[in-house]
Formats: C-alpha cells, structure tokens, sequence
C-alpha cells in the first residue's frame, strides 16, 4: 500500500480510539489509567511483532527512541485530557496544529523542504480550525473553550508534532514496532508514578471499552509508523487531518454532537488543504 493508504488506516484507528477515551472518561475510569491499559495492551502487541519480525526489542538508537516515547507519552495526556474535557471535534482540531510543528520541525531536523502543496495544506487547514474553534465564543454567543482542556489539547499538538518528527528520523534505522514499543516502555512506569493511587476497578463495559482504546491505538501507530516510512513526514502529517473528518462523524453518532454551520465549512477548508497535498504535492516513492 502506499503511504496515504496507510495514514486513511491510521485516521480512522485514531479517531475509534478517541471515541472510546471519551466514552472510558464518561465511565469514571481516571485519565492515567486509561493510558496505563493502552500501554499495556500496546506492548504485548509490539513484543509479538517484534518477534514474528525477529528484530532486537531495543532498537539501535536508543536515545532518540526514548525521546519519541517520552514525547509521545506527554502528547498523549495531553490529547486524552482534552478528549474528555471537549467534544471530540473540539479535541481533535486542537490535536490537528501538530502538522504545523511537524513541518517546521523536519525542515530544521531532517532537511525536508516544504512544498508549495504542502505549505497551502497547512494554510487552508489553519483557516479551517480558526471557522471551528472561535464561533463557540465569537459567533453562536457560548462559552470560550475552557483554560486547561485547551491548553492540554495544544500541548498535546506541540508534543505529537515532535514524536512525529523523531519516528521519521528512526524509520531509517528501526523497525515499526520497535518504534511503537518505545512508547509504552515510557507510558507504564509513568503513569504508575503519577497516578495509580487513582486506579479503579472497570465495569465489564469500561474493559471492554479499555480493550479497544489499546487496539485500535496500536492499528493507528503501526500504520501511521509505516506511512511515515513511504512518505515525508509533512506530508503524511497534513494528509492525517481525515482523522477530523472520522471524528465529528463518531461524536455525531455516538455522543450526539451535531456539528454548526461553520464547523462545516471549516472542515471543508480542511479537507480542500488534505486534497492538496494528496493530489499536487509531488509523490515520495523515489525516497
């Protein structure tokens, strides 16, 4: 498969996972737990790989595999805590400034020129989340988004913009699941630190929920691991913004948030910037 193949896969993984964090928040199971389970389930999944791939666990560059980790794990508090706090379209456009650290950074890290494709995703996409995110205050009359739920969303966009750029760095050398194990490795011993005093015992519900916050997780990390392998990493990132997409459609179904007027025509802005980098950004199979 080619590279936005796999980043349609991992859109969609990523945004049924989103849908169940928020659903495991409306259960009470604590924030932290919720990314303890994921992370367990994550590196049973990765381990299993790793040895039908009979590759060595710790990969070769450690240090930078621990930094994506460490990263990916504070992204991912970040995310999960806005998820719960928000509705998931709020959430998720907050998450969807990463492409723009994401290209910033792997211009100043990786010498990846941004394309005038690329450059007019991104735009077109800002716009797009400048329609979604400010009528809740300027034009329908309600309430600001809420200080720290905003704040975890954009720290979370900051953190996945660097985890992003540093799994494109290792794709040279790692192999995927080595890659996702990293992540885990870091997320266990951090959430037990911080937060296990907190743990509750799940209803079968919030197991079962639990479950598939970690699989379908790990189906969006490997693929979009792998699309980062075929593609350059602002591209892959812009083209992610279907997650948006697959987002408000499960928030409408699932938690009854209609989306506005103006919701719709930012993300019409946003998949008009995705269709660009997709169709007139020059492919990235001769790298």
């Amino acid at each position: 498969m080619t590279g936005p193949r796999y980043v349609l896969i991992s859109a969609f993984g990523f945004a049924v996972m989103a849908s169940l964090v928020k659903e495991a928040g409306v259960l009470g199971i604590p924030l932290l737990q919720i990314i303890f389970v994921r992370a367990v389930i994550s590196v049973v999944l990765s381990l299993a790989d790793i040895r039908r791939a009979g590759v060595h666990p710790l990969g070769n560059k450690r240090g930078l595999l621990f930094a994506r980790g460490f990263f990916g794990f504070a992204a991912l508090t970040g995310v999960f805590y806005a998820l719960i706090h928000l509705s998931m379209a709020q959430a998720t456009l907050l998450q969807y400034l990463h492409p723009v650290f994401t290209a910033l950074l792997a211009f100043l890290f990786l010498a990846e020129r941004p394309t005038v494709a690329t450059l007019s995703c991104i735009a077109l996409s800002l716009m797009g989340l400048v329609c979604i995110v400010s009528p809740y205050a300027a034009v329908t009359g309600s309430q600001p988004l809420p200080v720290w739920p905003l704040l975890a969303g954009l720290g979370g966009a900051l953190g996945s913009g660097i985890a992003y750029t540093l799994v494109r760095k290792l794709t040279i050398t790692e192999h995927p699941s080595v890659i996702v194990l990293y992540f885990p490795m870091v997320c266990l011993p951090g959430t037990l630190l911080l937060g296990v005093s907190d743990f509750v015992w799940p209803t079968a519900k919030g197991w079962w929920v639990l479950l598939g916050v970690g699989f379908f997780t790990q189906l969006g990390q490997l693929a979009l691991t792998r699309a980062m392998q075929l593609d350059a990493a602002s591209r892959v990132t812009s083209l992610s913004y279907v997650q948006i997409v697959f987002a408000a459609v499960l928030g409408w179904l699932v938690f009854d948030e209609i989306p506005t007027e103006v919701t719709l025509l930012g993300g019409g802005l946003i998949l008009m910037g995705a269709a660009v980098s997709a169709w007139l950004q020059p492919k990235a199979g001769s790298t």
